[in-house]
């Protein structure tokens, strides 16, 4: 009989962690989860410490293969998917970080951003990148470390200095230095990187003052990266797939064709719609972005990004106290008919998709003596629906066609009342599959099919245990509430401070 072969994913996300361990079937079959540290230095950054990502993944790992009773020799590869755009330089002799990671949320270089715009910029970076200039991406963060961290600019000048996003590290760390690379769909998240030529642009790199000798190598994201070295694994595993957090949900979910959706509830809350082989020119606030695959010329996809998703339930938890866990927020949503035509617009760190407004800060409109935790917690849930639908019209007007069915996922998907809404508010199906971790079933997938442990054709055959939400709100009332939002959005960007 033929031994088992298991595929291991690290997921390493914006406040935790996780490993989880895929059998042939594509089941996931161990689980171990860690959080760590969320930093907030001032008003607007937000920071990691680089060791501590590297050690919760490891931890993490051991976990879940020992779970299983497994040796890491019974892996037959690792995937790896990763927060984006999170931003590490490191050295590379010693492995030493020169300073905390800036996290994508971090908006410190957002009046850089703005000159760089004034200068003209934007055209060049939107036409090949697919990006706006923004502080959400990782160029302008890893300028501001050369230029703000004690003699960061001299040492990458000199080729002492390594710049990767999560995965980079993470691989250079798992290898003992031997791998310096990343995937095209992180790297496509850069501001660097034409994703048209699938290489590092010199342009680019001269208008954000970047070395080239920083940038890792850019792979196809199923590929053979490398090995991990027996002395910090256990054991020489290939990490064979690595994608951006956001590209793996999308091969997670299977939308392997033109024109499939998914949005993942997250920190944030991410869509992305396959577009093919046509990188779409957004015209509203969307991205034009890479996505994963197994072969040399990857498709595209359209994205949009909101920054604060279910990171609002964590605030309604750890900051405000209003409940104790975030599954609370179901049972709270349902205890209350309305909100009484309150809006929370958590803005916390600006706006992303598709107003790209990095100054707008968070907001509450139409508080009223009535007003109780429940209608408090019902509109933050509300919240996030809203905020994917603004991704959804804008997404529609760029393609040019009606999105019937959204795939979702992420941890905020478990919560039935915010996907019942969701489905409400924007008009759609909205299908849950059973194992939602779809971010890390990418990850495997892609680990799987460039070790052969899984087959394409098995993977596009029907899933079963799908959830499907269908809309039920009348128009008259989808339309008032949708009014309703968007005032509050216009009063939040109307008082934010520039």
């Amino acid at each position: 009989m033929d031994k088992q072969r298991y595929i291991l994913a690290l997921d390493q996300g914006t406040t935790s962690s996780r490993a989880i361990v895929f059998d042939e079937r594509g089941a996931a079959v161990a689980t171990a989860q860690a959080e760590y540290a969320q930093l907030y230095p001032r008003e607007g950054w937000v920071e990691h410490d680089p060791l501590a990502i590297y050690s919760s993944i490891a931890a993490v790992a051991s976990e879940a293969i020992a779970r299983l009773g497994l040796n890491r020799g019974d892996i037959a590869a690792i995937g790896i998917t990763n927060q984006r755009e999170t931003t590490i330089v490191w050295d590379k002799t010693t492995g030493a970080p020169v300073c905390n990671a800036i996290v994508w949320q971090c908006r410190r270089t957002a009046k850089r951003c703005d000159e760089l715009k004034a200068a003209g910029a934007a055209d060049i970076v939107y036409r090949k990148t697919g990006l706006p200039v923004d502080p959400y991406f990782s160029a302008t963060k890893l300028a501001w470390i050369l230029d703000n961290v004690d003699n960061a600019r001299a040492r990458a000048e000199r080729g002492d200095l390594l710049f990767g996003t999560v995965d980079t590290y993470l691989m250079w760390k798992l290898s003992a230095g031997k791998i310096f690379a990343t995937d095209y769909t992180n790297a496509s998240r850069t501001m660097l990187f034409n994703i048209h030529a699938l290489d590092w642009d010199d342009e680019l790199l001269k208008l954000f003052g970047i070395p080239k000798s920083m940038l890792p190598r850019v792979l196809p994201s199923g590929g053979m990266f490398g090995y991990t070295d027996a002395g910090v694994f256990g054991a020489s595993v290939p990490i064979a797939g690595v994608a951006g957090d956001q590209q793996a949900a999308l091969f997670g979910q299977r939308c392997f064709d033109c024109g499939t959706s998914k949005n993942t509830f997250g920190t944030g809350c991410f869509m992305l719609t396959n577009t093919g082989d046509n990188a779409v020119a957004s015209k509203h606030g969307l991205i034009t972005t890479l996505a994963a695959g197994v072969t040399d010329r990857p498709q595209y996809a359209l994205e949009g990004s909101v920054f604060v998703g279910g990171a609002v339930v964590q605030w309604l938890r750890d900051e405000l106290r209003l409940v104790r866990t975030a599954a609370e927020t179901e049972e709270y949503a349902e205890k209350v008919s309305d909100t009484l035509g309150m809006y929370i617009v958590p803005a916390f760190v600006g706006l992303g998709a598709p107003y790209w407004d990095a100054y707008a800060r968070g907001t509450v409109t139409g508080i009223t003596r009535g007003a109780s935790r429940f209608h408090f917690v019902r509109a933050a849930l509300e919240s996030i629906a809203y905020q994917v639908n603004d991704v959804l019209v804008a997404m529609e007007k760029d393609c040019g066609m009606r999105v019937e069915q959204i795939a979702v996922d992420g941890g905020a998907s478990a919560n039935d009342f915010l996907m019942r809404f969701t489905a409400d508010i924007t008009g759609c199906r909205i299908v849950r599959p059973a194992v939602v971790e779809s971010t890390a079933l990418g990850a495997a997938y892609l680990a799987g099919l460039t070790t052969g442990v899984y087959d394409m054709n098995d993977l596009r055959r029907p899933r079963d245990g799908d959830v499907v939400f269908e809309p039920s709100m009348t128009e008259d009332v989808r339309k008032r509430l949708l009014d309703g939002w968007a005032d509050a959005v216009a009063r939040t960007r109307s008082g934010a401070g520039r």
